[in-house]
């Protein structure tokens, strides 16, 4: 099988393309590195299933070949990233799945939507079953990733009515895992950069505020199985285990041995309080559910970043003291990790700017 996969060069994006080679499918991986990392890729490239294109997927999508599918991972997913981006956040999440999904319907391929839990907003049910239709706040500050995500996922559903497109849609709950960037301001990369560096660990709000981590190996594999089915769903895929953020805390200082202080801080507009999937239809539809226990995925999690000091020390730089999810991006340099061919825009947010290449968009909850 032939798959293309945008923001195939993110987080999720390159585990996906990872996975889907490791099984004997060939990629095209679409990026135009907006808020990932080369490095993510970089070892594929030498793989002759795997071939790397960089492009927009809000201005334009060709493929040249057959695809039998398409998995439409293109998105910033983190806070800062899509507040520092919000047209562009939803400009992905509307031309660039429409442009997403034409390709699959030129090609009669199965599509499959990474959206995301931020669909229910902050929920006034606990906890989220996919029957429920969300409570968004669709003019304050994260609407342009929530409403991007409802959008893209009421455009892939109408293709599949009107055009019959294979339309299967994903919505994931947090994620984590190697691969993430230090800086990208979510409560795991950052908890686990402010231990390694002696930084305070920043909690917003009382710390009571739950979450449900998910290891990113368990949430590729449900992706999988998704794209191997037939289903429309949606399918929470997602940890159902529910912790505070304060647990997580704790998780953290005590498997990095960290001396770091806990500071608490506003809770930013909307954030969501509690966040917990029901995954029983995934569970029963397409045979999955999660298998790693956070211990072991926060340990493999630690040691990748513990491996990379540099990009560490410059990302505990630029999230210090940041309370408002506006990480100053711009501050976090470090040094190339190799050599790159890899085209994208100069900047120096991937950490990698000696390379001239900053990283991609994947889409995560």
């Amino acid at each position: 099988m032939r798959v293309a996969v945008t923001g195939g060069g993110g987080f999720l994006g390159s585990h996906l393309c990872e996975a889907l080679l490791r099984r004997g499918d060939s990629v095209v991986c679409l990026d135009n590195f907006s808020t990932g990392d080369p490095e993510n890729i970089a070892h594929l490239l030498c793989d002759p299933a795997f071939e790397f294109q960089h492009a927009d997927v809000s201005v334009d999508m060709e493929v040249a070949g057959r695809i039998d599918a398409v998995a439409h991972l293109a998105s910033p997913a983190s806070p800062p990233d899509y507040l520092r981006q919000p047209l562009e956040t939803l400009a992905v999440g509307s031309r660039g799945t429409e442009n997403a999904l034409r390709l699959a319907l030129r090609h009669d391929a199965r599509f499959i939507l990474a959206s995301t839990s931020e669909i229910y907003g902050d929920p006034l049910i606990h906890p989220q079953e996919e029957a429920y239709w969300g409570n968004v706040n669709s003019i304050g500050p994260r609407s342009v990733y929530d409403e991007a995500k409802r959008y893209a996922e009421a455009v892939s559903a109408a293709y599949r009515r009107t055009h019959g497109v294979d339309v299967g849609i994903a919505r994931i709950f947090n994620t984590y895992g190697p691969r993430m960037r230090p800086h990208d301001g979510r409560v795991v990369s950052s908890f686990i950069t402010q231990a390694l560096t002696g930084e305070p660990l920043t909690i917003y709000g009382d710390g009571k505020q739950t979450r449900s981590f998910c290891y990113v190996d368990d949430l590729i594999r449900g992706l999988l199985a998704l794209l191997d089915s037939s289903e429309l769903g949606p399918f929470n895929l997602g940890n159902p285990v529910e912790r505070t953020v304060t647990e997580l805390a704790e998780l953290v200082l005590g498997m990095t041995g960290s001396a770091s202080e806990v500071k608490y801080h506003p809770l930013p507009v909307d954030d969501p309080v509690r966040r917990r999937p029901v995954i029983t239809r995934a569970r029963d539809v397409l045979g999955w559910e999660p298998e790693f226990d956070i211990t072991e995925g926060l340990r493999r999690t630690v040691a990748y970043f513990a491996d990379r000091p540099d990009r560490l020390r410059a990302s505990a730089a630029a999230i210090r003291g940041s309370q408002d999810e506006t990480v100053p991006l711009a501050a976090v340099t470090g040094p190339a990790t190799g050599d790159r061919t890899i085209p994208g825009p100069a900047t120096a947010a991937s950490g990698v700017a000696s390379a001239g290449v900053p990283g991609s968009s994947a889409a995560g909850g």
